[in-house]
């Protein structure tokens, strides 16, 4: 467990054995430090003038400083290449290896390893620590770190520079084959989020649907449009019936209430396609028991011949396409009406064949669901592997 001393800010694990011939000492000891300072702001540009300019974390990489998109002909504080640059403000912690002489505004500082101090070595083990040294900054009245905060952070040190180039040199290696991992792990996970629209286009942009009769949406359903009720009549106790305002209250296929209301002027009941037509216009879900629904949302409620998941599935496939007609930027009118919900043309196949469909797409999209769960398990165990990589290096097991 790591102790935040409070009067001096050290951090040291207590329960943290080194290695014969390591010794603890403290940053201060081993690097100079120098905190950023914003020069003036007419001083700056975006035309390439000057030193590139730093000002905090949103400019940090995975290892190095994002390529600048500013920069300023009268530095006040400079970092070197090979300082490790520390964000000292909001939020406080996260760390860059500098690869080229920049200006460092007030939210970083530049910390610079002396003679016989891997600049690595001292990266990684700040990262080990870097929820610690953010405790500092909570602790603080304005978030932020102070240089004799830092220079008192306690750090691990090797008997020599190169058995610190070797540790540091290992980690980097291992960190490497972790992003590659990490890499090939988002790459599945996108390829597992697009399924469900690839399954979509494949059954209602298929020649077999071509031959479908197509309806207008309000021959074949009731639309009824949300209201809603006096504020005075919400609760959060669950007295009345639950009441969904809008897109933020959809689960996957099924809505979750956190608000209930006494007095619903319009509802939804069970098997009711429920759409958003006000921002962000289009999301779906069924209600699987009675809502009080707000001005945010639309029932759709189909007659007997319609199969509910059916409707649901043809919404989802032209989801984008509503978006874009009706609540995108550049669209003309930034929510559904009911008529424009009335007017919309619905594929409408044989009854057996919507059961079909919507019976084969549910299987198919709980069959993704397993798949992203899977893919979701393994990300969070490679997301894991750098603190833990981490411990073993400086506890002398790399």
């Amino acid at each position: 467990m790591v102790r935040i001393d409070k009067n001096n800010s050290t951090i040291r694990d207590s329960h943290f054995p080194l290695p014969k011939g390591w010794r603890w000492v403290r940053l201060g000891e081993v690097c100079e430090v120098i905190m950023g300072q914003s020069p003036p702001g007419h001083t700056y540009n975006k035309n390439g003038q000057g030193l590139p300019f730093y000002q905090g974390k949103i400019e940090f990489g995975q290892v190095y400083p994002l390529e600048p998109s500013t920069w300023c002909t009268e530095p006040k504080k400079i970092a070197e290449p090979d300082d490790v640059l520390l964000s000292v403000r909001a939020p406080v912690g996260p760390t860059n290896l500098c690869n080229k002489r920049c200006c460092i505004g007030r939210g970083l500082a530049a910390i610079r390893p002396k003679k016989g101090t891997n600049p690595l070595f001292i990266l990684y083990y700040l990262r080990l620590v870097e929820e610690k040294i953010a405790e500092i900054g909570r602790g603080s009245t304005f978030g932020a770190i102070k240089k004799g905060d830092i220079e008192s952070i306690l750090i691990p040190e090797p008997p020599s520079l190169e058995q610190q180039k070797r540790i540091a040199a290992k980690i980097q290696e291992l960190m490497q084959e972790v992003e590659r991992a990490r890499a090939a792990c988002e790459k599945q996970l996108e390829a597992a989020k697009a399924l469900p629209a690839a399954y979509l286009r494949q059954v209602f942009e298929s020649e077999e649907a071509e031959r479908w009769e197509r309806r207008r949406l309000g021959n074949v359903c009731e639309i009824i449009m949300g209201q809603s009720p006096p504020s005075h009549t919400y609760n959060r106790e669950g007295t009345g019936i639950p009441f969904l305002q809008g897109k933020i209250d959809f689960g996957q296929f099924h809505p979750t209430a956190s608000v209930w209301c006494t007095k619903p002027l319009k509802t939804a009941v069970v098997g009711d396609v429920l759409i958003s037509v006000r921002a962000p216009v289009g999301p779906t879900n069924i209600a699987d028991q009675q809502y009080c629904i707000g001005r945010g949302l639309a029932a759709i409620r189909p007659l007997n011949f319609i199969n509910t998941w059916f409707l649901l599935f043809y919404f989802r496939s032209i989801e984008k396409l509503i978006y874009e007609e009706y609540g995108g930027r550049g669209s003309t009118f930034g929510a559904m009406t009911k008529r424009h919900l009335e007017n919309l043309e619905i594929p409408l196949p044989p009854p057996s064949v919507q059961h079909r469909i919507a019976s084969e797409l549910k299987e198919k999209m709980a069959q993704v669901d397993k798949l992203r769960a899977s893919i979701e398990k393994q990300l969070e165990a490679i997301n894991a592997l750098p603190q833990a990589i981490l411990r073993k290096a400086f506890i002398g097991e790399l």
